[in-house]
């Protein structure tokens, strides 16, 4: 009976997702200025922001079962693991907020994510806009370095950025083939970068 009930919440959840709004999702490197400009973005939306970084810090503040598991990855510097973040992003985007829409911001970051999402979505998944922050590495290297840079802080941002073009990168492919994908230079004042990703999202009609 249990089992059943669960079942039945979850096929409800699902079915809530795929009707929603398509989402906008953020993609580009650490330091690209995904976080300021999705939470921009979501504001002039009015709809939520969903940001897997500030979700896994909730969890990991609150020592629930999804921070215990997530926790040793994020203290070595590592992705989570997909599964984890798969079912944060099921269940989050099942709530009544995101029905208008919702602005993903660290997720997906995986192909596998990406094409759970796409399951989770349904047939609104054709309308999703993707933005791809680009920002040369040297900018990068330099946003996320600081000005006190040391050898151990160094090594952890290459290994990031090593992360984003082993993992993630090949999102761009991905959404690229499906027409979704918008390029937008991040190497601009924020207004000016801000500007561009409303146009682009409000082209959607």
């Amino acid at each position: 009976m249990a089992r059943e009930a669960r079942g039945s919440v979850a096929a409800g959840s699902l079915k809530h997702a795929a009707a929603s709004r398509a989402p906008v999702i953020f993609l580009g490197p650490a330091g690209a200025g995904k976080g300021t400009q999705a939470a921009r973005l979501a504001d002039r939306l009015g709809v939520p922001r969903i940001s897997t970084g500030d979700m896994l810090r909730d969890a990991l503040a609150a020592g629930n079962a999804v921070g215990r598991a997530a926790a040793p990855f994020l203290e070595r510097g590592d992705l989570v693991p997909d599964e984890i973040l798969i079912g944060m992003i099921r269940e989050r985007i099942a709530d009544p907020d995101c029905a208008k829409g919702y602005v993903l911001d660290g997720f997906p970051r995986t192909l596998p994510q990406a094409e759970a999402l796409e399951q989770m979505l349904g047939a609104v998944a054709s309308s999703c806009v993707v933005l791809n922050l680009e920002v040369p590495r040297d900018e990068l290297l330099r946003r996320l370095s600081g000005r006190g840079r040391d050898d151990d802080r160094g090594q952890a941002v290459e290994h990031r950025l090593q992360d984003y073009e082993d993992q993630t990168r090949p999102l761009v492919d991905f959404y690229e083939r499906r027409g979704r994908l918008h390029r937008v230079n991040g190497f601009r004042p924020m207004d000016a970068v801000s500007a561009d990703l409303q146009r682009i999202v409000e082209a959607r009609g």
